[in-house]
């Protein structure tokens, strides 16, 4: 059995969730998500307001894995229609700086060139001094374009410049040590 498959999915007020086939289509204030379920997999809406997540062998070892994770993936729908995911990065460096003009976001992170990255769509940007916060419905493509951005300049161990998530912590390094009697 697995533990967070069998765990039934609360549907909150303002929330709809349909399943037809192999399709569990969640819609809510913020929009519409589908997830695709897998053959074994199949979920039912209880008249409790819950969703119910089954597969086909509880007892399986491939069947229990595909049960929590599919539980999960309608769960992250549901929450991610009522209230939506962020993610929040910092940029530390001297002339390090990030702005936000529509769906692109520029920054300029020590190259010679600023760099901009096209957002896609449903992930929405915002700037508050030198942090990014990047916010959608789907809670893979906000943890996507988290991802990507970071990747343009990752945070480094000596001095702690680059990109970082806010609740990130580096591991500093020791710099060179001057030689001792010379």
């Amino acid at each position: 059995m697995s533990r967070v498959g069998k765990k039934p999915i609360q549907i909150p007020n303002g929330v709809e969730v349909n399943v037809s086939g192999k399709t569990v289509n969640v819609k809510g204030p913020k929009g519409n998500l589908s997830v695709e379920l897998h053959d074994h997999v199949t979920a039912t809406v209880t008249p409790e307001q819950t969703v119910q997540v089954e597969v086909k062998d509880p007892d399986g070892i491939e069947d229990r894995a595909l049960w929590g994770l599919f539980r999960k993936l309608v769960s992250n729908a549901v929450e991610g229609v009522e209230k939506g995911f962020e993610k929040k990065l910092e940029f530390v460096g001297v002339g390090y700086r990030v702005s936000v003009s529509g769906n692109k976001v520029q920054m300029e992170v020590g190259y010679s060139h600023p760099v901009n990255y096209d957002l896609p769509e449903g992930v929405k940007a915002e700037v508050e001094k030198n942090i990014l916060t990047i916010s959608g419905m789907d809670k893979q493509a906000v943890g996507e374009v988290a991802a990507q951005i970071r990747k343009v300049r990752p945070p480094e161990p000596y001095k702690g410049k680059g990109i970082k998530y806010v609740d990130e912590v580096i591991r500093r390094k020791a710099g060179k040590a001057a030689k001792a009697g010379a």
